[in-house]
């Protein structure tokens, strides 16, 4: 499949399964020396292949007029992390509920600890997230599956967009059976 048909797919499973509202969350494939991203704005019910913008991913490489507000951090994250392919960017509900303290995410089910040893969770004020964001998520991208920004959405790269689709659904799920399992009482 083209790999541009590929993220538009994932990126509409995000907004289809709820990881995502109509036009949250970002996502990008690595192509060669450049990376096709979402556009700032996108709506994932009508995104198309044709949409996406094309970007450098060398260092201070050009980003493509009208590229996601986090394509330079796409670009970072493929700079520091070379077996990065992919990136989604979502907002899973419970991934973001469960961590809005800032702690970093410790999986309490199976599955959860098969993937992951923990989820580190950044703590960026609001109004620098654009100055900050990049550089702070790359960090962690470039040596964990998935990271969380606190109060804001879940990061996720991987060598294939159907990897990092997997890392976001394992985190929410985790999340969510942690969530309940504390309503339960049984954490």
């Amino acid at each position: 499949m083209d790999i541009k048909q590929d993220l538009i797919r994932h990126y509409h499973w995000l907004r289809q399964y709820g990881y995502n509202d109509s036009h949250s969350g970002n996502a990008s494939v690595r192509d060669g020396d450049q990376f096709w991203v979402t556009p700032t704005g996108a709506c994932a019910d009508l995104l198309e292949a044709k949409n996406l913008v094309a970007c450098s991913c060398s260092v201070n490489g050009e980003l493509g007029e009208g590229a996601s507000l986090d394509a330079k951090l796409h670009a970072l994250v493929y700079q520091k992390n070379p077996t990065a392919n992919a990136i989604l960017h979502s907002h899973g509900a419970y991934s973001v509920a469960m961590t809005m303290q800032g702690e970093d995410f410790m999986p309490q089910d199976f599955e959860g600890q098969y993937y992951f040893d923990r989820i580190p969770v950044i703590s960026i004020p609001y109004d620098q997230y654009l100055e900050l964001a990049a550089d702070a998520i790359s960090d962690a991208l470039a040596s964990h599956k998935v990271a969380v920004v606190r109060g804001h959405g879940v990061y996720a790269a991987a060598e294939s967009i159907n990897l990092a689709y997997k890392w976001t659904c394992s985190f929410e799920l985790s999340a969510k059976t942690c969530f309940i399992a504390q309503q339960a009482g049984t954490l």
